[in-house]
């Protein structure tokens, strides 16, 4: 052929327009093209994509490689003008020619809609897109738009990508969470998605990331932590008359109870602690006139509410509260976990904000430092007057997370840090903050242990404040609070960050007594069997009430503390232990070596605790008789009454035995009437808390 002829033809090419391809077929060259490099990848041998002897990208590439090396006159314009519609007529014979059903879960969209990036801690190379608030989040792609995903309740567990796929998925009995069906899609999608310069004509595929779309909270995953302990069992008062435990003041039960309720999840059984859940709350139990005897304690025997053949015997302490003009100055350290599992919003962010309302709530003359720690511990704040108020908060704001979590390093820097600002006849107090997720250093609980009781040793108390809800330890909290002379706390809002650092300030950092012991003997002649509500952590040794090298439990001042015995009256039918065919009850006397108990007295309570900075314990006793009955439930007061909720709504979460017929309903109808006063709403929120249980308890 001439070459004018073929400057002829070409410019009649140059001017017809490349037919469009219609969505569908589009789709199906998408589907076509990612079935052809998985051939590729499974026959690295063999032909690449397509089992033909020449492939029509090569065509292409061939021709333009001719016109552009060979001799003729044409000019690179001329072999645009070529190129354009000679590659539209073969892209329209080629989706003419093939239909391809496109891969399981792959539809075709109305219209491709502009995307704009969405914030995201993946990774760099992830594209993550959102459509629009009003519209799912749809693929992003420059040739071919795949429809957007289906919303995550209507996902199937898996998208298959090939017959052999959908053969593997049929073939599984149960549908994977939600949470792991959109984990799938994006493995799917970054399988799919181009690997090679060669095969790069196949669109990019952009898939949402997980994280980017709330999961249902019963469908969250977390790995906290709880010490397991089997509930106290009924003893018989002939075998084993006395109960000795620890006092509990602690109150981080109730809030992680609270937080899962709110989150939707019925709480883990391990993770409510009885006791707890009742001295959450303030109670009007009667006041000790003087600070020399720190405790009063008030004593009263009702119905049971859940069992009509046992009674109840209810036991309040309330401490002393000093006033404010007499509290001692404090030489407080805030010991701060900064480490990478911190950085979530009901963390470090939360804690930052809790400390501040510590601060200003501090007097001018106590002193304040912070110890930070995650892979190593630093001082960020050397010992500060509480007047520089401004220089502390730019401290604490300034705390960013990052790294690992060697909690043994910063608590060691914490104390040295305490010890360096002591204040005699003051407070001083290490304050640490954390999830509990030590993982560097010394972290198992006995080697922690053995170094909080080394510390407690020289006079400096310890407050464990817990943050999270997601591998949140809180064996460890424990292990911490209770071998350190201290108290902790859980924090899963700024309002309980104010009750526990600002409202309670004064019991939180100021203590009146310290190893604080309570035991009780019970009467044979008058109690066949008895069950101490709760305190499973802080049984004692009946031996132990009397040694005061023996650890125990603190209270701040204005504290108060409630334990409740179920107890069994002598000729009971609730009786669950057989008497004994040998043995005859034996009148047991008191340790101190007073006369035996008259017949009147259904049992005698005593109190042992010490100074803060003394090391002998007082004791403190008294009967309980017939003058402390109360024939019916509703003649208690008030604030007995919503205690006994308290008790048997911790009861019914735990799964206790007996409390299967005992009812959300019916604890919701005893607690309701002893609200009584409520200036912070806790106890509007207790029975809404309770409400909330019952929807969801799975029903029977």
């Amino acid at each position: 052929m001439r070459e004018e002829d073929m400057e002829q033809d070409l410019l009649k090419l140059s001017g017809l327009k490349a037919p469009v391809a219609d969505a569908s077929r589009k789709a199906d060259a998408l589907a076509r093209a990612m079935q052809a490099f998985e051939v590729q990848e499974n026959n690295a041998g063999g032909t690449q994509a397509f089992r033909q002897a020449v492939r029509q990208s090569s065509i292409i590439t061939t021709l333009w490689s001719r016109l552009m090396t060979g001799k003729s006159r044409l000019t690179t314009a001329f072999a645009t003008l070529l190129l354009v519609p000679a590659a539209g007529w073969l892209t329209f014979q080629y989706v003419s020619s093939h239909r391809v059903t496109p891969p399981a879960g792959v539809s075709q969209p109305a219209e491709v809609t502009k995307q704009k990036p969405v914030a995201s801690g993946a990774a760099a190379d992830k594209n993550i897109v959102a459509k629009s608030d009003e519209n799912p989040p749809a693929l992003n792609n420059p040739v071919v738009a795949l429809a957007a995903p289906k919303p995550l309740a209507s996902l199937p567990a898996k998208v298959p990508a090939s017959p052999a796929a959908d053969a593997e998925q049929a073939s599984e009995t149960a549908v994977a969470p939600l949470a792991a069906a959109q984990r799938q899609r994006t493995v799917e999608a970054k399988r799919l998605a181009p690997q090679t310069a060669e095969a790069a004509v196949a669109p990019e595929i952009v898939m949402p990331e997980p994280s980017d779309t709330p999961q249902p909270p019963q469908m969250r995953m977390t790995d906290n932590r709880f010490t397991g302990s089997d509930v106290n069992p009924v003893k018989s008062v002939v075998e084993e008359p006395v109960s000795t435990f620890s006092v509990d003041v602690d109150t981080a039960s109730y809030a992680f109870v609270r937080q899962s309720l709110n989150s939707g999840m019925l709480p883990e059984p391990d993770s409510v602690r009885v006791e707890e859940m009742i001295n959450y709350f303030p109670y009007d139990w009667p006041k000790p006139a003087l600070a020399e005897e720190p405790f009063r304690a008030s004593v009263t025997v009702l119905p049971t509410p859940w069992n009509r053949d046992t009674q109840l015997m209810h036991v309040a302490i309330q401490g002393y509260d000093l006033p404010k003009t007499s509290q001692p100055d404090a030489n407080l350290v805030f010991l701060i976990d900064v480490s990478g599992s911190m950085d979530e919003p009901n963390k470090l962010p939360l804690l930052k904000s809790a400390f501040r309302l510590l601060v200003n709530r501090l007097k001018p003359t106590d002193t304040v430092s912070i110890v930070t720690y995650a892979g190593d511990s630093g001082v960020v704040l050397e010992p500060t007057k509480a007047r520089e108020r401004d220089k502390i908060l730019a401290a604490i704001d300034a705390l960013q997370p990052g790294g690992g979590t060697n909690g043994a390093s910063g608590i060691e820097q914490a104390y040295a840090l305490a010890k360096s600002a002591f204040v005699k006849q003051g407070v001083n107090r290490v304050m640490l903050a954390t999830d509990g997720d030590f993982n560097l250093g010394p972290s198992d609980d006995g080697s922690l242990k053995r170094m909080i009781e080394e510390k407690r040793r020289s006079g400096i108390f310890l407050s464990v404040l817990g943050f999270g809800n997601d591998n949140y330890n809180d064996s460890l909290m424990q292990v911490l609070a209770q071998n350190g002379n201290g108290t902790a706390a859980y924090i899963d809002s700024l309002p309980e960050a104010e009750k526990a650092l600002v409202e309670e300030a004064g019991s939180t950092l100021f203590p009146i007594a310290r190893d604080v012991k309570i035991q009780v003997e019970f009467n044979p002649a008058r109690i066949a069997e008895y069950r101490l509500i709760g305190y499973e952590t802080r049984a004692l040794a009946r031996q132990d009430f009397n040694n005061d090298a023996v650890d125990a439990g603190d209270i701040g001042s204005g504290h108060r503390v409630t334990a409740i015995y179920e107890i069994t009256p002598k000729g009971s039918p609730a009786t669950r232990i057989d008497d004994l065919r040998y043995g005859k009850p034996q009148a047991l006397l008191p340790d101190d070596g007073e006369p035996a108990a008259s017949a009147d007295e259904l049992a005698y309570v005593k109190i042992r605790w010490k100074k803060p900075d003394g090391d002998k314990s007082n004791l403190i006793t008294q009967p309980v008789t017939a003058r402390n009955v109360v024939p019916t439930l509703e003649a208690a007061a008030a604030d007995i009454r919503f205690s006994i909720a308290a008790a048997a709504f911790g009861q019914k979460l735990k799964h206790e035995p007996g409390f299967d017929s005992y009812g959300y309903d019916q604890i919701l109808t005893l607690a309701t009437p002893a609200r009584g006063q409520d200036p912070f709403g806790y106890r509007a929120e207790f029975l809404n808390l309770l409400r909330l249980a019952e929807g969801l308890t799975p029903g029977p």
